[in-house]
């Protein structure tokens, strides 16, 4: 086939095969491994381990809960949970703990978005009554404590978000502590962060609800009846 050259040359290239047959020529596709039950367990996981204390048991729960590493060494390395253990010389709760254990530890290999469960968990209420930690956090069941620990863990290895406030809402709250210590004459004491008299905020579950200038005020969260 001729073909007729109407414009001035201006520069040539010699054509290879692969320049003839860009169809052979492909990119390397990595392979991206995700969190799914047939993952096979590594022989080494990465553990974490926290303590629950409650005033309900002389003796305290132990969580493990331990996470393999996917796509180790690439853009694409992620940190995700495996599998969880809860010790404790308390036998009382044995069963339920135990299955509560191969529950989460099944969702976890299951892969996806996992971190429904922990708002599941932080949702179960103890008919015989919750507690309070230090600190002033109410806990409606020890279920809800052992979410909330997950869910600690999970912040940690990035899976999710801690909403912290900014510099200007902590100051307001510091603020607003200091003009409520002042006008009642008291400071917290060193086993609980607030106030003494103050309520139980419904948004964030802690004791930290005060009032001030005719508002209800969340010390901890900053949730207010006035805004």
């Amino acid at each position: 086939m001729t073909i007729k050259i109407d414009k001035k040359i201006v520069g040539f290239k010699v054509l290879t095969k692969e320049d003839q047959q860009p169809a052979a020529k492909k990119e390397e596709v990595l392979d991206v491994v995700s969190m799914h039950e047939n993952v096979l367990r590594p022989e080494m996981l990465f553990g974490s381990t926290y303590k629950i204390k409650t005033p309900q048991s002389e003796h305290a729960l132990y969580i493990t809960v331990n996470d393999m590493i996917l796509n180790m060494g690439t853009e694409h390395e992620e940190r995700r949970p495996y599998e969880v253990f809860i010790n404790s010389k308390n036998m009382e709760h044995f069963q339920w703990v135990l299955a509560l254990t191969r529950v989460i530890s099944a969702v976890f290999r299951k892969g996806g978005d996992i971190t429904f469960m922990v708002e599941e968990l932080k949702a179960v209420f103890d008919p015989k009554g919750g507690y309070f930690k230090k600190g002033g956090t109410y806990m409606p069941s020890l279920v809800a404590e052992i979410g909330h620990a997950i869910e600690q863990h999970m912040k940690q290895i990035g899976m999710l978000k801690d909403l912290e406030m900014d510099a200007h809402q902590k100051q307001f709250l510091a603020e607003k502590r200091k003009e409520f210590e002042a006008r009642h004459g008291e400071k917290a004491d060193e086993s609980d962060n607030f106030p003494k008299q103050a309520q139980l905020c419904v948004k964030c579950q802690t004791k930290a609800l005060v009032l001030l200038d005719g508002c209800m005020t969340c010390l901890n969260c900053g949730d207010s009846k006035c805004s």
